[in-house]
């Protein structure tokens, strides 16, 4: 990985011109990673455009240099003119092309050095420059080992910083999940030496909800969550007209996964959601049970150990969740793991 440290720093030396990107449905990671990032790049005189492919949810709009950024479906025509003039594309907390969405198919037309940063397991050899290591809690710590490396870490100011802490806060929710490795705390500590306000951020991020969304919640554990102790699993599922009486909005179903894992016994959760033309899975275990093997064996998508999202396009909202009871038996050395 050192080896592509020292290239891509090069890379972005030598470009002027250079696009950042983040995935479809972003979450924290990637959007702290990818405002993180480019805020860094601004700092170093680069004409640097940031995009994602579609908005973040409402809670994470609040983040420096969130306003620069374009977002694909509305800004088409003027990220299709830049990059006719790119030096460098730099994709962020993705390891498939495809989690770039419609994007995709222009890049791949781009005759430009292309690099990822990324925590995921398997990453994409459609680039050409590759930094990844899922040993880290989040891409977000990945940023800033980056930036240490290159030794740009006193281009960092509180801006940048906070970008990445929100990044590591959300991917880990809140130092809660794969935080276990002192080198996360490690470089917390660092950006909070930048006079990032913990606080704040956790505030914004995890207590700023709208009513419905709590509503939503509600009733998901009271009337949608089915818990099934002879494996332990439990998951909740929503379909579209319950999804349109709570004024469901992106961003509201962030955090509901992992209510199951609460009840005793529980290793395995998942969240599905009826969406217009596919059911949105999202799932989140505990220790060795493979999150990530069921998605990507099972549905289209994939993840980490103990979280992975994907989705189902071929079966009904009520067909997709007695598929998933039906290969809970495959991971029973697992599951029923004392």
């Amino acid at each position: 990985m050192e080896n592509a440290i020292t290239q891509l720093k090069f890379y972005i030396e030598q470009s002027q011109n250079i696009l950042i990107v983040g995935h479809k449905n972003p979450d924290g990671d990637t959007i702290g990673s990818v405002l993180g990032f480019y805020g860094l790049l601004k700092k170093l005189n680069k004409n640097v455009v940031a995009i994602f492919p579609d908005e973040a949810p409402e809670f994470l709009k609040w983040l420096p240099f969130y306003n620069e950024i374009l977002i694909f479906d509305t800004h088409e025509k003027k990220i299709i003119e830049f990059l006719s003039t790119v030096d460098l594309i730099i994709g962020l907390d993705f390891n498939e092309k495809i989690r770039m969405g419609k994007i995709a198919e222009f890049i791949e037309q781009i005759n430009c050095n292309k690099a990822i940063i990324d925590h995921h397991p398997y990453p994409d050899p459609f680039f050409d420059i590759i930094i990844s290591d899922v040993e880290v809690s989040s891409t977000a710590e990945l940023v800033f080992r980056f930036i240490e490396s290159c030794q740009w870490i006193n281009t960092i100011d509180i801006n940048i910083a906070t970008c990445i802490f929100t990044g590591i806060m959300t991917d880990t929710l809140s130092f809660n999940v794969n935080a276990h490795r002192p080198s996360t705390y490690i470089t917390a500590a660092k950006l909070l030496s930048f006079g990032v306000d913990k606080n704040d951020i956790h505030q914004k991020v995890f207590y700023s909800y709208s009513e419905q969304r709590m509503r939503l919640l509600g009733y998901a554990l009271h009337k949608k969550m089915k818990i099934i102790h002879e494996w332990s699993t439990g998951y909740i599922w929503l379909n579209k007209e319950e999804l349109k009486n709570f004024c469901f909005q992106k961003g509201d179903n962030e955090g509901i996964v992992n209510y199951p894992l609460n009840i005793k016994g529980i290793k395995l959760a998942a969240l599905f959601l009826e969406k217009e033309n596919y059911i949105k899975i999202s799932m989140r275990s505990i220790g060795n049970v493979p999150a990530n093997e069921i998605i990507s064996k099972h549905f289209v998508g994939g993840g980490h150990l103990n979280a992975a999202g994907g989705e189902e396009y071929n079966l009904s909202l009520e067909d997709t969740l007695k598929k998933f009871e039906s290969i809970l038996p495959l991971y029973k050395t697992y599951l029923l793991e004392k």
